[in-house]
């Protein structure tokens, strides 16, 4: 007699979720690196060959060191997830075109290792994998990952400098047409802002990011840069201009949206992006650091846990 007959059930469970939407990571990460490519075509046209050398490398070195931590932490190597593809070139994106060879390879070892597998792995990293590596670099060789320094050889200039030693007027003095088309000393990726925000702006229509994250973001930046421009016009420049300038586009869209980095639900990721583009103009107005995007990011990515707290009102009653 089986056991059915007998009066006991026997029941299969499997753990949630049990509707799978048909994404993978690995088209999460073709789409992202997808939408990457409008702003690498666009370094490559205004910087040449030497960017098209800085994001190979760095790709490049993200996916071996990867698969030699997986080798060596005894997992099944699965960098055909293109986790490690997406962070390196977005690192790359944040570094001189001209930066030597040692400091791509020394980045991207760092990304990988201490901001990713030494967390456990895709998923556990609390902060953007590539900041990991962006942040060492820049506290460790501050010459080297500076684009003044290393880009001498162009007629560009970066108007975050000229705002910072020199007002508002000299920073208004550079057309908005070359900042939206990459014209300008930034890192070879971060300043193609025309490519960011339409690869940008195709990740939040289709719901590859949440335009949540990418939304207050802008509004932090806007707002606070709106109102010490109203504040001293002399010493501040516009909110357009400080939109189109540094990684802001580059954050907003993609790093800031990194995903096991950010929070869960629609309002904390709003304030999550807000306190992330209001950090960002803080550290440009007051701190040592020109463009304070990519610090600004990672104290956000820290409040996540805490923002993750904000629990939302329970259906049919009022909560507790």
């Amino acid at each position: 007699m089986s056991s059915a007959s007998s009066g006991s059930v026997l029941l299969a469970m499997s753990v949630p979720s049990f509707w799978h939407c048909g994404r993978t990571i690995r088209k999460y990460s073709l789409f992202t690196i997808l939408c990457c490519l409008p702003a690498a075509a666009m370094a490559i046209w205004n910087w040449g060959l030497p960017a098209l050398r800085v994001m190979a490398l760095s790709v490049a070195a993200c996916v071996v060191v990867e698969a030699l931590c997986e080798k060596i932490m005894g997992r099944q190597i699965e960098v055909d997830d293109f986790t490690a593809v997406y962070a390196g070139l977005i690192f790359a994106f944040l570094l001189p075109a001209d930066a030597p060879w040692w400091l791509v390879v020394l980045g991207a070892v760092i990304c990988i290792t201490l901001g990713k597998m030494a967390f456990g792995g895709l998923g556990a990293n609390p902060v953007s994998t590539p900041l990991v590596g962006w942040a060492v670099l820049a506290v460790s060789f501050p010459i080297f990952m500076d684009p003044n320094a290393m880009q001498l050889g162009t007629n560009f200039i970066d108007p975050l400098v000229r705002l910072k030693f020199f007002g508002a007027a000299s920073a208004d003095s550079t057309p908005l047409l070359d900042l939206i088309l990459g014209k300008q000393i930034n890192g070879l990726g971060a300043g193609q802002v025309l490519g960011l925000f339409v690869g940008g702006s195709f990740l939040c229509a289709t719901g590859t990011v949440r335009w949540q994250i990418s939304l207050g973001f802008f509004i932090g930046v806007a707002a606070l840069a709106a109102f010490f421009h109203m504040s001293d016009p002399a010493h501040n420049a516009s909110a357009f201009f400080h939109l189109c300038t540094g990684s802001v586009m580059l954050g907003g869209f993609f790093m800031a949206t990194e995903m096991g980095t950010t929070p869960l639900r629609p309002l904390p990721m709003f304030l999550y992006g807000l306190t992330g583009g209001l950090l960002a103009m803080v550290i440009r107005k007051y701190g040592v650091w020109i463009d304070g995007v990519p610090f600004a990011i990672l104290l956000a990515n820290m409040l996540t846990p805490y923002l993750d707290m904000i629990r939302p009102r329970p259906f049919g009653g009022s909560r507790q």
